[in-house]
């Protein structure tokens, strides 16, 4: 039988804010249990909440950048459930008038444009944090301890239509949507440390009908790699049981990343559960047109006009300018390093080869890349180094140890350590014509046509020079020298 997936996901993203929603408590991550903390956002009886302006400008930035509608009236509202980690036994968030509307973003998939429309985004604060006992997670836990740090942190929870059809699909669609929170400056996006978190709704219906089918929501998603994983463990197991003619309950359900598998929670809440009623605490937001436009010039040029004017004005290939802008950060270093270059005929596709390879040494080392102060400077340098034939491309991964997250010049390193390539004619003719008096049986295998053997005797040439040969010159006179065009 041929099943169609349908797919929405729930983002929670926090906020870059110093301090909380609705009170002056620090907002900082991982600070010692209930240390950051005041009657305010632990819900002592008479205290009042006050609103923090900077997330409701937040709001309409990442509202504007996924082309949503801005609502000109906003309302906070309780939604009330009992958890132990919710000392307010509700939270504060927004219900029927949240503050973006109907917005969409765009993602590749399969080097096609899917568009994923947006239900909404609304403002709301995160609740408290269970940090179980005796187990890594809650259903081996002996006990629980409460941890209200995380109580009133401000949060925007961004819904998406039910139009993802794919597993794959909501992995790109999250990456694309922190993509952009964190070039907004918003929110920083480390989903290791809980600032953006994923519930994904997921259910199945038969190709080609039109009712949805009974949707479970899959919870603690805090990886991209576990949002694919836990959507596809769901699918299957949602085949399967109407495949044995079984029925699916509207539930909500657990991952669990160590065993692979998802377990049930509770039965799936809707919203009459939560008996929504407008926070009688918290007066109705006014947002006008200055207020929006305000916000607008404010926000900087994001990935997909980055991306576009970079194959414009640069010619870059689309995938160098996917991969460039994948953070802020790295296309402003590759851009700055190009527009510092040190001499005219460098190209743009130059420096960004060098910039990517600088960049992938830092995922591959774990390294943070937003700390990385000299990383423009150094991705000039070591552009130049290529473009004058001082270091070969591949000496770059060598160099970069030394040099990252310091301030050392890479010109002056390759000085220093003698590691420019021997580019002398003079010199490499002499070592070549070492090297095919050394190897007449593979000499003569080249001249008869057998080009493979072209690869030893570079390797010969490399292991004199220690490696400093200019391959590309070497490769040319090596064929001079054997009379091959």
């Amino acid at each position: 039988m041929s099943w169609e997936v349908v797919i929405g996901l729930e983002i929670h993203a926090q906020l870059k804010t110093n301090s909380k929603l609705f009170c002056h408590c620090s907002a900082a991550f991982g600070d010692t249990p209930n240390t950051n903390i005041c009657p305010v956002c632990t819900a002592m009886p008479g205290v009042l909440p006050v609103l923090n302006k900077k997330v409701v400008d937040s709001a309409i930035k990442l509202g504007l950048a996924t082309n949503c509608k801005i609502n000109s009236i906003n309302e906070f509202s309780r939604k009330n459930y009992f958890y132990p980690d919710s000392p307010k036994a509700y939270q504060i968030s927004q219900f029927d008038k949240p503050i973006c509307l109907a917005g969409y973003l765009n993602i590749m998939v399969n080097n096609e444009l899917r568009r994923i429309d947006i239900t909404r985004i609304h403002m709301e604060e995160d609740a408290g944090k269970l940090v179980h006992q005796g187990s890594d997670n809650i259903s081996g836990a002996t006990h629980s301890l409460v941890d209200l740090n995380r109580c009133s942190v401000p949060l925007l929870e961004i819904v998406s239509e039910p139009v993802i059809r794919s597993a794959t699909e909501a992995r790109l669609y999250m990456e694309k949507m922190r993509q952009i929170i964190r070039y907004l400056d918003i929110g920083d996006g480390n989903m290791e440390e809980g600032s953006l978190r994923c519930d994904a709704n997921v259910s199945i219906r038969k190709r080609g009908d039109i009712k949805l089918g009974t949707k479970t929501e899959v919870k603690n998603l805090n990886s991209f790699k576990s949002v694919e994983k836990a959507i596809n463990l769901e699918i299957d197991r949602q085949i399967d049981i109407l495949e044995d003619g079984g029925t699916i309950i509207q539930e909500t359900r657990h991952y669990n990343e160590a065993t692979a598998s998802t377990t049930s929670l509770r039965s799936k809440e809707e919203a009459h559960d939560y008996r929504y009623f407008p926070d009688p605490d918290l007066v109705p937001i006014v947002i006008d047109e200055l207020w929006i436009e305000t916000i607008r010039k404010e926000l900087p040029e994001l990935p997909e006009a980055i991306q576009k004017r970079f194959v414009n004005d640069y010619n870059l290939p689309t995938d160098h300018s996917v991969r460039l802008t994948s953070i802020k950060k790295l296309a402003e270093d590759f851009e700055n390093a190009y527009k510092n270059r040190k001499n005219e005929n460098i190209t743009p596709l130059e420096t960004a080869n060098v910039a990517l390879k600088y960049y992938d040494y830092f995922l591959s080392n774990n390294l943070d890349f937003s700390k990385s102060n000299h990383a423009s400077f150094q991705i000039g340098g070591l552009t130049f180094l290529v473009n004058t034939s001082t270091v070969s491309s591949s000496t770059i991964t060598s160099i970069l140890p030394d040099i990252v997250n310091t301030n050392y010049d890479p010109i002056e390193y390759v000085k220093e350590k003698g590691l420019a390539q021997v580019s002398d004619t003079g010199e490499l003719k002499s070592i070549i014509q070492d090297v095919i008096k050394e190897n007449p049986g593979p000499a003569e295998e080249i001249k008869s046509g057998k080009m493979q053997t072209i690869g030893f005797m570079m390797g010969q040439i490399m292991q004199k020079t220690k490696g400093k040969a200019n391959p590309g010159l070497a490769n040319k006179m090596l064929k001079e020298l054997l009379g091959i065009s």
